[in-house]
């Protein structure tokens, strides 16, 4: 599959999540006159509040290169037959947009391309968040966990969508940062820690 297309394809998928972003939070035609109060995170609900964070984000002005570094195959759950075939040099790179909200805590909307384990490109697009702890005397170092909802697809599925939803976690000083995920699933199936760089710029 044609990396480029793949990419202006699941970017266009990140677009399309951010404009119901937007649709979700257009104001009122009616009683326009009339000033009302901010809607609380409880009465926006979830999906009100997620949609939220995702315009927020999507309007940032801060950006984030990735580079994935390492798609580790769990020995405990695959046969050593397989991971002696299986691709753990993900090379690839990915493109963010992201913010540190009041609290400190990291969001993010990104896409990415890297190799799979059968060495075929999957492309890769999401939200990301993150809490994050921050040292008191503030130095630098942050240490985040969080998850991430995304969309990707692989060549054994032939390129089908696929939602998931993975946890996150990152290490981080300054502008640098390793973050991993870690991908479940059944014996000599899923099962992976997949770990990347962030460069923020």
């Amino acid at each position: 599959m044609n990396l480029v297309k793949s990419g202006r394809s699941y970017i266009g998928c990140l677009s399309l999540l951010a404009s119901f972003a937007v649709l979700a939070q257009e104001p009122s035609t009616t009683n326009k006159t009339q000033a009302s109060p901010a809607p609380s995170s409880q009465s926006k609900g979830f999906w009100g509040t997620f949609t939220d964070q995702v315009k927020q984000t999507w309007d940032a002005d801060n950006y984030e290169l990735y580079v994935p570094l390492n798609t580790w195959h769990n020995r405990a759950m695959y046969d050593k037959e397989k991971t002696d075939k299986y691709n753990e040099r993900p090379w690839g790179a990915g493109f963010g947009v992201y913010r540190y909200d009041e609290n400190d805590n990291w969001h993010s909307l990104y896409a990415m391309a890297f190799k799979d384990s059968h060495n075929k490109i999957e492309p890769i697009v999401g939200y990301g968040f993150e809490w994050m702890w921050i040292p008191g005397d503030r130095d630098g170092w942050r240490f985040g966990a969080g998850y991430t909802a995304s969309i990707t697809a692989r060549d054994d599925y032939s390129y089908i969508p696929i939602p998931i939803v993975l946890p996150l976690v990152s290490i981080e000083y300054n502008r640098f940062s390793v973050q991993t995920t870690y991908i479940p699933g059944t014996y000599n199936n899923g099962n992976v820690l997949f770990t990347w760089m962030r460069w923020q710029f």
